[in-house]
């Protein structure tokens, strides 16, 4: 029987976790080695991204009415809601502090004595101009969509997410009656996910793709003098991880180390992507598969990518106050006051999507206005680099979210989850060539080989 079960395992190389890593570094040797041809592998990331990006609409809508129309109890519902909210501001708060604590302590900009004359104000112009267009009312006024397939069609995340709360919130009213339909929606969603699965195997491509364009475009070389701030960025986003965080999983039962061993295939997509938006799928089968009920999954993860940005919160802060230190402006305790203020706001939002975090910077910077926006283009060269760290500590932010909304509201199964962690209870997410829909788990053979 242990014959049998050895010759069952699958060769390592066809693990996603190890095709996802062999493509980020062949992406880093190809862009390091051959500049122009990284560069002109771009379209390899970017069309991966859209491929996750055309589904990511559909599977909000499903899950999150697949979830809130079992739900009998529409309080609970709107009790989840604001505690996901209350957490999000309180963690994102503490991501703010963080970074201009470390900002403040650590000056990674000091001493470089930027001349602002000298800088190419023209390259974050364009940035400029969509910041005015990301205004507060901006955001707001968009949460409710044009049209139910203007949502789903553009796939952004809170209108997609007010749409379907609106219809899950009906569907769970409509008692019996409304059973056909949401069968129908719940095998929509085990369908939309097998499309996911089958996508993801081109995940290792669009990390190559991703990656050699970084390193091809704006070189290892680039770094230089920014290193300093680069390193304290991924230091304070390390603090927060395995500091706040850290204590958040050990109130919340589980371990974060073991969280993160679990979920490496999306913390690696997410690095290779630069884009947090690319695992977001993936992670919210995952949580399900961990024991966190649909229905907090599909409200917490989407909401969170909205209003839980902590890797944006913690780059925004430390970046203001590099830009101030590197330029050689003294910021005033009511200047940096005014910084963390506007970041609250203008850091909704500004997760996922490559850039978005630059452009929430802009934004923030134009309310202190001792501060040259110029200045921005000091940091414009390594803002993808920056980027990939901001993807990951948001996406750790948020799983640990919907875990301990989960345990709050008593709908964890606290059991399947240490099993699962601890690599007893083993998912299988092998798609078959038919793109048939994976198996969602199995127990671990251990047992039945040694008889």
């Amino acid at each position: 029987m242990q014959i049998a079960a050895q010759a069952q395992r699958k060769p390592f190389y066809t693990s996603l976790y190890v095709q996802v890593v062999v493509g980020i570094l062949l992406g880093v040797a190809v862009g390091y080695l051959a500049p122009s041809f990284g560069v002109d592998m771009k379209p390899l990331g970017d069309v991966f991204i859209k491929m996750i990006k055309m589904v990511i609409g559909l599977v909000i809508f499903c899950t999150v009415v697949a979830g809130i129309s079992s739900m009998s109890d529409m309080k609970k519902m709107g009790r989840l809601g604001g505690k996901a909210l209350l957490y999000f501001e309180v963690l994102s708060t503490l991501a703010l502090v963080i970074g201009v604590i470390v900002g403040n302590v650590v000056r990674p900009g000091a001493g470089m004595n930027a001349d602002v004359t000298k800088l190419d104000a023209g390259a974050v112009a364009k940035y400029a101009g969509q910041a005015k267009e990301h205004g507060t009312v901006d955001f707001l006024m968009n949460i409710v969509p044009h049209t139910v397939f203007d949502a789903l069609a553009k796939g952004e995340i809170l209108p997609v997410v007010f749409i379907a709360v609106l219809f899950g919130y009906v569907l769970s009213k409509m008692g019996e009656s409304g059973k056909p339909l949401r069968d129908l929606v719940d095998s929509a969603s085990h369908w939309i996910f097998g499309v996911i699965n089958v996508l993801m195997r081109f995940a290792p491509l669009g990390a190559f793709g991703a990656m050699a364009y970084t390193i091809g475009k704006f070189g290892l070389g680039s770094l230089g003098q920014l290193l300093g701030l680069i390193g304290t960025f991924y230091l304070t986003g390390a603090i927060f991880v395995f500091g706040v965080l850290g204590l958040v999983s050990l109130w919340g039962g589980f371990s974060l180390l073991k969280l993160l061993r679990y979920l490496k295939e999306e913390l690696l997509i997410t690095l290779g992507a630069s884009s947090s938006d690319a695992a977001l799928p993936s992670l919210m089968e995952k949580l399900e598969h961990l024991g966190c009920s649909k229905s907090v999954v599909g409200l917490v993860v989407p909401t969170g990518y909205i209003f839980n940005a902590d890797g944006t919160c913690i780059y925004m802060t430390l970046a203001a106050l590099f830009v101030a230190q590197a330029t050689n402006i003294d910021l005033s305790l009511t200047q940096q006051m005014a910084i963390f203020g506007v970041s609250l706001l203008t850091s909704k939002g500004a997760s996922g999507i490559t850039g978005a975090g630059f452009i929430a910077l802009v934004g923030t910077l134009s309310v202190v206005p001792a501060i040259p926006l110029a200045g921005m283009a000091l940091i414009l060269g390594i803002d993808r680099f920056m980027s990939e760290g901001r993807a990951i500590v948001n996406i750790i932010g948020n799983a640990v979210a919907a875990i301990v909304m989960a345990k709050l509201e008593g709908e964890l199964d606290v059991d399947r989850m240490q099993e699962v962690l601890s690599g007893r209870l083993v998912e299988d997410y092998a798609v078959g060539g038919d793109g048939s829909v994976p198996r969602r788990s199995s127990m671990a053979a251990s047992a039945t080989a040694s008889l």
